[in-house]
């Protein structure tokens, strides 16, 4: 019996979707370091820290007071993101003899997702849309920002500084900022006489380190 459409049909798929996740990832820099799990199920339930436990100095004989954590217990429920592309076969057959069609729009579809997620996962409000999920901005708690005043104000390496400290437990692994905030940082590190470190990454892609930590625009 011959191949059929439908099994030769998943082949194509496996490879198309490796691609466009390949794609994805490697245009990303906060794809290329966070983890990712497999999850079955409707949402994934996690503890966070509430309130932190104690820790006291006795005399001998004393009798030690019991302190522990408390913990806060999250559920997140899964949430889809993606595209559909349609290309026509004749399109596909008859205007492909520069650039395959059907990889250009995928390709293209795969930055539109690519895109979406990067601006979700900081500024995502699952209240206001709620198919989509909560991102950093509604995620930190108080004491976890920090504030350049009312109505903004000029970035500054004592105010960077200070903002890599508001991370506890071990330096950040990544500084995700905006093309703009970037050339800031540049001047800022020339003005002072210094130039930042640089890397290039896995995937060929010059990096910019500043105090040790990858610097990266989205």
């Amino acid at each position: 019996m011959a191949l059929t459409l439908a099994e030769a049909a998943k082949l194509s798929n496996d490879e198309l979707l490796a691609g466009v996740v390949e794609t994805i990832i490697k245009d990303s820099p906060v794809l290329q370091r966070l983890p990712f799990i497999e999850i079955v199920g409707n949402g994934l339930t996690y503890n966070r820290e509430a309130t932190a436990p104690s820790a006291a100095f006795f005399d001998v004989g004393d009798t030690w007071t019991e302190s522990t954590p408390t913990f806060t217990q999250l559920t997140v429920a899964l949430k889809i993101v993606g595209g559909d592309a349609d290309v026509d076969n004749f399109q596909q057959a008859t205007r492909s003899n520069v650039q395959d069609v059907e990889t250009a729009v995928v390709m293209l579809k795969a930055k539109a997702v690519r895109q979406l997620w990067e601006q979700t996962f900081v500024t995502g409000d699952a209240t206001a849309n709620p198919k989509s999920f909560d991102g950093l901005d509604k995620l930190c708690d108080a004491g976890q920002t920090l504030s350049m005043g009312v109505n903004g104000g000029s970035l500054t390496l004592d105010k960077l500084d200070e903002l890599v400290d508001a991370v506890k437990g071990g330096k950040p692994e990544l500084l995700l900022m905006s093309r703009r905030s970037r050339r800031i940082l540049n001047k800022l590190a020339r003005t002072s006489g210094s130039l930042l470190e640089t890397e290039r990454d896995e995937f060929g892609t010059m990096l910019t380190f500043y105090d040790g930590i990858p610097s990266e625009p989205v």
